[in-house]
């Protein structure tokens, strides 16, 4: 499957709640979004494997993988395409391990430091971010700015996708950056339209 970056959903459990998870998820995708990620840090690992498959279903034959946030387990059991972890998440070395050379796997980026000792061979794509504050997680790391995402992004060596705060008219400057898409929660998901809300960024 070819990893398309360009625009990546992470669902939110609380914003998506109003218009349904998987509503949100069919109509973003119609609009343009490449990757879904399925966060949800509340929810029990069966709960969640339920809604992965749900997904997964609705997603075949669409092109647009589903990768997982941070649970390994609900990954191997619901036969996503792959996981995000963050630095202090299962390793990504374990990960790729457990879901072999195919699976998707990616790491949240903050610094140039955890850049420089992130297991580069066992990753597909690099998180960078937040690029700026956001509400969607409290516990965010500083934000980057513009220029903090265009150092991390030139020394990554990987293809790369910005996250936090992100709107359709940062889209120009996150992809003049160097990054290869944006990450998007709150702009799609909570819309009342998440399609034309994924539309906007695609144009």
């Amino acid at each position: 499957m070819t990893l398309d970056l360009s625009l990546y959903l992470v669902t939110d459990a609380v914003l998506c709640r109003d218009y349904g998870l998987e509503r949100t998820v069919e109509a973003a995708v119609r609009g343009g979004v490449s990757v879904v990620q399925l966060r949800d840090k509340h929810a029990s690992d069966a709960a969640m494997v339920d809604e992965a498959k749900r997904l997964m279903a609705l997603l075949t034959g669409t092109g647009v993988p589903l990768i997982i946030n941070d649970r390994l387990t609900v990954a191997l059991e619901s036969g996503a395409d792959g996981l995000h972890v963050g630095q202090s998440d299962a390793a990504a070395l374990e990960a790729r391990q457990a879901l072999g050379d195919d699976a998707i796997i990616g790491l949240s980026i903050n610094t140039l430091a955890e850049l420089a000792r992130a297991p580069r061979e066992a990753l597909s794509y690099f998180g960078l971010g937040p690029v700026f504050a956001t509400a969607s997680k409290s516990d965010h790391a500083a934000p980057l700015g513009l220029k903090g995402l265009a150092e991390l992004a030139r020394a990554s060596r990987l293809p790369t996708v910005a996250i936090g705060g992100l709107k359709a008219e940062h889209a120009d400057d996150v992809l003049a950056a160097g990054a290869n898409g944006l990450a998007v929660i709150s702009a799609i998901c909570g819309t009342p339209d998440p399609c034309r809300a994924a539309q906007a960024f695609k144009r």
